[in-house]
């Protein structure tokens, strides 16, 4: 079967192997300055930069995600999924060829920002085509993976950096990995044009003849079978019933309407929020820095126990795969949010009381840090805005959580070297009171989406916040499954499709 005419699994395996690439090129690029910083010929190209411009040079990318995060606000509807994916995958291999062939900082900084610009697209559209093309039932665990892939990126390029480490005094030892990314790019783009739109956006467009070609194929389905054509008549009902109450503005951004705009579009910055300001990158990017400058190792040794926690912190993300529709995505926001609170809590009492013995343990809890975020934040800031907000609005709310992340990145990775410089040990003071500060909010605030169909979860806002409704989530939850197991059936009574088949887990959308 040629790669254009995929379909059911084989289909949905392309669309997660092209997704999983994306997001491992996505980590690549997370890790592979922190370990270049160091570097002797590195160094010696741009006159041995001061800690603030080392800062600056990784900070800038961020500044080129954030910009790539704001364009796709306004271009993800227009270009589609697809098409968005392959401007950011074109960003990216411009990208990592400036910053291979860059001879000054200000060559390095341009090529920076071009990168970020590229991820900046595909951190914003990504979790949402995998979304709005998979089952209820694999939602989480797809994107789930997809982070996964992220870290094995960051696993890639902490051990290419440390192979490296054996030719400093070569030009290649930081060309290249900063070269490579172009290829991974290029990977993702090849693919991406074999599979499928997103068959929501399609019927958001009016195309609906396409979208249901689409739902044929991901189904493994006759174009006429009665599962494709009731697929397809909930989407268009569902966006029927949001464009009753007019485009998505800005004025309803900042507003609650029936549908909740803007209390889905904080809940999923809100999630975008907890995963950075939560300290994440103080680890990620920096942990050589960290290794080598809190706890005094040696520059070789500070990146193999690097590529050694990025190891286990992949396996931690793979785990999460197995229970993240078990658990659901708030219980484990607040198992992350406590356990993380407690690795840097721990950790800066090892490094303040100062013996070998607490600096042991404070390096031993930096190291447990990413089994909490690892299980929790990693893949519920993606997954959770391209859920959570509607048909109408995830676009945008996708695109805001997306800037709001790398407003975070920005503002960690900035401070991360001066902080630790500055004021030492006390610097991880910061992000434990923060990961505490989280528990509140994500108690009281945050819906619980494993299992819920895009639909359904469109449908419990509408009841839970519709004039004296006095339910709580849980129970505009249930209502919300009856209504549409309702609907669907009516839809097979009218269309004379048979009342006993099983109902169907239709196709979902995301950001």
């Amino acid at each position: 079967m040629s790669l254009n005419r995929l379909e059911g699994r084989k289909l949905l395996g392309g669309i997660t192997t092209s997704c999983c690439l994306g997001f491992m090129l996505f980590g690549y690029d997370q890790g592979v300055f922190g370990g270049l910083l160091a570097n002797p010929s590195f160094q010696e190209q741009f006159n041995h930069p001061s800690t603030t411009i080392e800062s600056q040079i990784v900070s800038t990318y961020t500044l080129g995600c954030i910009a790539g995060s704001v364009v796709a606000i306004f271009t993800g509807n227009p270009l589609g999924r697809r098409n968005s994916i392959l401007l950011g995958c074109a960003f990216l291999t411009v990208g990592g060829i400036l910053q291979a062939t860059s001879y000054s900082l200000a060559h390095m900084i341009v090529g920076r920002v071009v990168s970020g610009i590229g991820i900046g697209f595909n951190t914003t559209t990504i979790p949402m085509w995998q979304s709005e093309t998979c089952k209820a039932s694999l939602r989480g665990k797809l994107v789930a993976l997809q982070l996964a892939c992220l870290v094995f990126g960051f696993v890639l390029t902490n051990w290419m950096n440390f192979g490296f480490t054996y030719i400093p005094n070569n030009p290649v030892s930081w060309r290249f990995p900063l070269g490579f990314q172009a290829l991974l790019a290029l990977g993702t783009a090849c693919l991406v044009p074999f599979l499928v739109e997103s068959p929501r956006w399609l019927c958001l467009k009016d195309r609906h003849a396409e979208a249901k070609q689409n739902i044929a194929r991901l189904f493994a389905k006759e174009i006429d079978d009665w599962e494709v054509q009731e697929t397809l008549d909930i989407m268009i009902e569902t966006i029927a019933s949001e464009r009753a109450e007019g485009e998505v503005g800005w004025r309803e951004v900042f507003h609650n309407g029936k549908q909740q705009t803007f209390r889905r579009i904080c809940l999923g910055a809100g999630a975008n929020i907890f995963q950075q300001l939560g300290g994440v990158n103080v680890v990620a990017y920096y942990l050589p820095v960290v290794l080598e400058r809190s706890f005094g190792f040696t520059p070789r040794m500070s990146l193999i126990l690097s590529a050694c926690d990025s190891m286990q912190w992949m396996f931690w993300g793979t785990m999460m795969i197995f229970v993240i529709e078990r658990f659901g995505r708030k219980k484990l926001m607040l198992f992350g949010a406590s356990g993380c609170s407690l690795c840097f809590a721990v950790s800066a009492i090892g490094l303040g009381i100062g013996t070998q013995a607490s600096n042991g343990v404070a390096v031993a809890f930096i190291f447990l840090f990413y089994f909490f975020f690892g299980m929790s934040f990693m893949g519920i800031g993606f997954l959770y805005p391209s859920e959570i907000n509607g048909n109408r609005s995830r676009s945008l709310g996708a695109a805001i959580a997306m800037v709001t992340n790398w407003v975070g990145v920005y503002i960690v990775v900035s401070i991360t070297p001066v902080g630790i410089q500055n004021i030492g040990w006390r610097f991880y003071i910061i992000f434990a009171v923060l990961n505490a500060a989280w528990l509140p909010f994500i108690w009281f605030f945050y819906v619980e989406t494993a299992g819920l169909s895009l639909d359904e979860i469109d449908r419990v806002f509408v009841i839970k916040h519709a004039p004296n409704s006095g339910l709580t989530y849980p129970q505009a939850i249930q209502q919300a499954k009856a209504e549409m197991e309702g609907e669907r059936l009516n839809l097979r009574n009218t269309t004379g499709r048979d009342e006993g088949k099983e109902t169907v887990e239709h196709v979902e959308n995301t950001v």
